[in-house]
């Protein structure tokens, strides 16, 4: 038989096979439906594009957003904990839009007396109380937070109308402010500053057993909301766990502290050198030089002395940072402070470290080298860094970002030891603090209502750094760390694409879970090189930029040349879980003689299948139509003469010895009980001992959700046969994993059914 005839042959068998499953498949009647493929595009979820955001996932040729600039005085009053300041707000309306109003949002709000948000949390009672908080919770004294705003006036010094509502201030400007046009006005505040060892949130202040007070101030001064093209003015109130959207702007700050304070800031300080001692100074100027090694600036003996003694003058700390969208500081006379170089291309950023003795030694060993680390990594994989500092600040039970500063949890024992769990802690608690510099400090998404674009893309580059830090690191987004979550009560899980205040597991929703799904669109999706040019592309479209869900999407999709529509579905807009097992596996024998179905497939069309003989056809072996004598032609290149002929007359020698000796000839069946759709990645374990991967992108499951079937073909036995054997896709159940099932699956089969019978 000539390569043409048995190439039509081909074509032929294909093309019977492919019509008569499609009848097989449609033999029910099925009732009218719309489309509910897994595979749908996302036409329906996401908005039109249009000049402000293209559908490519880029800005448009018309995209806009504000900028708000800020002067401020700030004062901090460390015997009686509080703030006072005073700011010159500048707002530029760059949108197309005429503005009535302004919006500012008041976060310390959230601590008032009276804020809602006390009313909306369930009242269940704490597993403890200290004396504070129980005179707090129970003997009516609560703690009064909260802005006290004494003015708001324009530049003229004429008082401006406003509302408060809740953590939100209106601001009635006089006149309406047109687009191209600024408005510059001022306000006045003060508050008591939270004891946040107590009260929670995210800035505050720690005191300590010797007396001194550490300071991490946030969300200190009435912020600008974000209007912009999507949603206008953003309004939603902060409950605690959907954090912040900021525009940009610049900032000029003064602020006074006690004379002996060390103080870290975001921005330049402008006055370092009259802050520091001549010797600090010197150091300082080392530290702009050290490339290998922190230097230490502020060392523990001098915040020894400097604890002893509480300074009653004051100093002032000069500030400024430019196109950042939101400002921050931390200041005690307890602080040691160290500052390592760290070379950027022709750039130098100093990464520095801010903490109490408490921290160490575990702070002086790791902390800024870790943030050297981060600062390069992220750099690499994203854009490079593009402000002068990033800053870690040692605080109790904290873990919280802002531009160029975080504060970071972890300390050893009060004897300097620590174990090996609260040193990673450490690490992986600086490098995402840190890494939050690029998500959402740079490419500014809402966090407000996405919170897993900051915290579950920076989680993911949080691995990436952890692993590239220490080979092995126990990093919390492998996709195996999310299984429990994915497999758990569904009404307690929440998609992804859900408001961050909404979710029900914050921690797995907004962190592991995103991180994870980014991680198998890395490793087995997409690879590195599609992937790692796609999330750089996103990162350098949005960077000081504000991006939205649909712009991540389709800048991945776009970059990378892949749809991944399907993923999107699945993995953020639902709760739908990957379960993908072996059903069954035939093995099969190679024969000449035509087979029941091959004969009554080519008589169902009207054709003889003897004017297409001679062929070869499998046979199961536990089918009626097996012989004995077929597992004697267990060879197609030798054990039929015709196979032999048309290889002989079609090939040379040298391109027959080539060819894959095919023997073995398995059907493996694959089922889906999960509802996700995920590619199948097998692992062949054959009885020579060797090993072979498999991998069937997710579009196999396009046609049948249930089950698919492919035909592996061999030259050698199979032994074994595992689903996805270094578990990265997140499957919730190993128990269908493998052939033959192994006697811990046949175990846990037996488990769940007695949890399900019972």
């Amino acid at each position: 038989m000539k390569k043409s005839a048995l190439l039509t042959l081909s074509f032929i068998l294909i093309f019977f096979t492919g019509i008569a499953q499609q009848i097989e498949t449609t033999k029910e009647k099925l009732p009218g439906h719309y489309n509910i493929s897994k595979f749908k595009q996302l036409k329906e979820e996401l908005p039109t594009p249009n000049v402000y955001r293209t559908a490519s996932g880029a800005p448009g040729p018309e995209y806009y957003q504000q900028q708000a600039d800020y002067k401020m005085n700030i004062i901090l009053d460390d015997e009686n904990q509080k703030i006072y300041g005073e700011e010159t707000i500048t707002y530029h309306n760059n949108s197309p839009d005429e503005l009535e109003y302004l919006w500012v949002q008041l976060d310390q709000n959230i601590r008032a007396i009276n804020a809602r948000t006390n009313d909306i949390k369930e009242g269940k009672p704490g597993v403890i109380y200290n004396p504070t908080k129980f005179t707090q919770s129970f003997l009516g004294k609560p703690f009064d937070g909260g802005f006290k705003i004494d003015f708001v006036k324009n530049i003229d010094g004429s008082d401006i109308s406003y509302t408060i509502n809740g953590t939100m201030m209106r601001i009635d400007i006089p006149n309406s402010l047109r687009s191209g046009e600024k408005i510059n006005f001022k306000i006045k505040w003060w508050y008591n500053i939270p004891n946040y060892t107590v009260e929670r949130g995210r800035s505050g202040y720690e005191p300590f057993k010797d007396g001194n007070n550490g300071y991490i101030i946030a969300q200190f001064y009435p912020r600008m909301a974000v209007y912009n093209d999507v949603e206008g003015w953003q309004t939603m109130q902060f409950y605690g766990r959907g954090e912040f959207s900021l525009p940009f702007g610049n900032f000029d700050v003064n602020i006074t502290t006690p004379d002996d304070h060390i103080l870290e800031a975001t921005g330049h300080i402008l006055n370092r050198k009259e802050m520091l001692t001549k010797k600090q100074w010197k150091r300082y100027e080392e530290a702009q030089k050290s490339f290998d090694k922190p230097v230490i600036i502020a060392t523990q003996e001098e915040a020894i002395e400097r604890e002893k003694k509480v300074s009653k003058k004051p100093k002032t700390w000069k500030m400024k940072a430019e196109n950042v969208r939101d400002f921050a500081f931390a200041t005690s006379r307890k602080y040691i402070l160290d500052m390592q170089a760290v070379k950027l291309g022709a750039k130098t950023v100093m990464a520095v470290s801010v903490y109490p003795k408490e921290g160490n030694p575990l702070w002086e060993e790791y902390s800024t080298k870790v943030v050297a680390h981060t600062i390069k990594n992220y750099s690499e994989h994203m854009f490079d860094y593009p402000y002068h500092k990033a800053i870690s600040v040692n605080a109790k039970q904290q873990g919280m970002e802002y531009p160029m500063i975080c504060f970071n949890f972890g300390r050893p024992k009060e004897d300097g030891t620590y174990s090996q769990r609260t040193r990673n802690g450490v690490i992986g608690v600086i490098i995402h603090e840190v890494g939050h510099n690029w998500f959402p400090m740079i490419v500014n998404s809402d966090e407000r209502q996405w919170g897993w674009m900051d915290e579950g893309l920076n989680t993911f580059a949080q691995l990436l750094t952890e692993q590239s830090f220490e080979s092995g690191f126990p990093s919390r987004a492998f996709p195996s760390n999310v299984v429990k979550y994915m497999d758990g009560d569904q009404s307690k899980i929440s998609p992804i694409m859900t408001g961050h205040d909404y979710v029900y597991n914050s921690g797995q929703n907004a962190y592991a879970k995103p991180a994870a799904g980014l991680y198998m669109l890395r490793e087995i999706i997409l690879g590195h090189e599609l992937f790692d040019k796609a999330f750089k592309t996103y990162a350098n479209r949005w960077k000081f930029k504000h991006p939205t869900p649909a712009d991540f999407f389709r800048t991945m999709e776009d970059a990378s040349g892949t749809d991944l529509d399907w993923f999107w579905r699945g993995w953020f807009y639902t709760t739908d879980y990957n379960d993908i097992g072996i059903k069954d596996i035939r093995k099969y024998v190679v024969t000449d003689k035509p087979t029941k179905r091959a004969i009554g497939m080519f008589k169902g069309f009207g054709a003889d299948i003897n004017d297409y003989l001679p062929a070869l056809f499998l046979v199961n072996p536990d089918s009626d139509e097996y012989t004995p004598e077929m597992a004697n032609n267990s060879d197609p290149m030798n054990d039929f003469k015709f196979m032999k002929d048309y290889l002989n007359e079609n090939y040379s020698s040298e391109e027959i010895k080539e060819l894959k000796d095919t023997k073995y000839f398995y059907e493996i069946v694959f089922e889906k009980p999960g509802g996700l759709v995920m590619p199948i990645i097998a692992e062949i374990i054959y009885k020579d001992g060797s090993k072979e991967e498999k991998y069937f992108p997710a579009e196999i499951w396009r046609f049948n959700d249930k089950e698919i079937k492919k035909l592996f073909a061999t030259d050698k036995e199979i032994k074994e046969i595992n689903i996805d054997p270094n578990k990265i896709t997140a499957d919730v159940n190993q128990s269908n994993n493998s052939w033959p099932k192994k006697k811990e699956d046949t175990q846990f089969d037996q488990f769940k059914k007695k949890n399900v019978d019972h």
